[in-house]
């Protein structure tokens, strides 16, 4: 048992398992925890399989969604996706350009949430502003 993220190089492969209304979204073998858990934050839900070799983990959009719920969750996931550096791949029979343009402009209206300033070393006095 493979996965497509494995055969093409990517960190996400999100697709329609063939002959099922199923959203996949495969990881590679081996995937940090980090993505799987970003890939749970987005609304896809985490499945495993343990076998005698390796354990296979794999997302899919809930089941309980219409199709066009679920080609606008998945779509809409690939946003942050990228924004947190990882190579996603969707196939055309799942990709919804409004859900992916709405997506977008709610990033850009989020307000930017300021670097924290630095704390000075202990006993450092703070700098004195001087006419």
């Amino acid at each position: 048992m493979g996965n497509r993220a494995d055969d093409e190089g990517t960190d996400v492969e999100i697709y329609i398992k063939p002959l099922t209304d199923t959203v996949h979204a495969d990881t590679p073998t081996g995937a940090p925890e980090k993505l799987l858990a970003l890939l749970d934050s987005l609304g896809f839900e985490r499945k495993t399989l343990t076998t005698a070799g390796p354990q296979y983990v794999w997302h899919e959009v809930p089941a309980h969604l219409d199709a066009g719920a679920k080609k606008q969750l998945a779509t809409r996931a690939i946003p942050t996706l990228l924004m947190a550096g990882y190579l996603v791949n969707i196939t055309n029979d799942v990709w919804d350009a409004t859900a992916y343009q709405e997506a977008v402009a709610a990033m850009r209206n989020q307000p930017a949430t300021p670097p924290s300033a630095p704390t000075p070393p202990p006993g450092t006095a703070r700098p004195r502003r001087t006419r």
